[in-house]
Formats: C-alpha cells, structure tokens, sequence
C-alpha cells in the first residue's frame, strides 16, 4: 500500500505538493481542501496506515507547560520533547519539578475540562 499512498509520495517529495517542513520523520503541507483559513497536514515519513498502527514507547515524548512561579516568561507556551532529554542541568526544571512546576498537557486540559451541564 506504501507504495500508492498519496501521502507517501508527497512525504518523497515525488509530486508538486509545497512542503512547508520536511525533516527525516515528518513532513507538513497544506490540506488540499481546508476546513478553515489555515489547514495544514502533518504526517510521519514512514507510512503509517491508521492510529491502530501506532506503537507508543514508555519516555518518547512529553508535552507540557510550565506553572508559575516557575515559568521564566509570561506568555503562555507549550514546550514539545522529543525524548530522551539532552543530558544539561537546564533541562532538570523539565523533569525535577513534577507537578509543582511543569503539568503535562493531558493533565492540564483535564484540569480545564468545562463541566457537564446538570441533566445532561
């Protein structure tokens, strides 16, 4: 199937698609037919037929933000890992704090969760 994967081919590069990122895993482009004013594709380089495909290891990535007091700027950002981390003292604020300085993503919109309305 890899080889008549559309998205395959444009992960090659082997069509007119306008890569707007390429490295060696992934590649991002344009949706073809945009649901909103910007829509763009992000797909791994090695075919991948569906999520029920995927293999997830233990430590691979983390995605999470920093909680005050221990966010060094006052803008909200979410800091993406690609683990494991490189072996810096700067990197400990990432892992030593636990949940006192840096939440994880899921926990964080589980915390903002709005709530089910009575009755529903």
């Amino acid at each position: 199937m890899a080889g008549s994967c559309l998205f395959c081919q444009i992960a090659r590069s082997a069509t007119s698609t306008r890569l707007l990122y390429a490295d060696e895993r992934v590649v991002a482009f344009p949706d073809i037919n945009p649901s909103a004013f910007r829509h763009y594709l992000v797909i791994p380089v090695e075919h991948v037929a569906t999520v029920n495909d995927l293999k997830r290891g233990v430590d691979d990535h983390q995605f999470g933000f920093h909680q005050p007091p221990f966010n060094s700027v006052d803008h909200l950002h979410l800091h993406c890992f690609a683990l494991p981390y490189i072996p810096r003292w700067k990197h400990m604020k990432y892992i030593s704090l636990g949940s006192i300085g840096f939440i994880e993503a899921e926990k964080l919109l589980e915390r903002i969760k709005p709530l089910e309305p009575i009755g529903s």
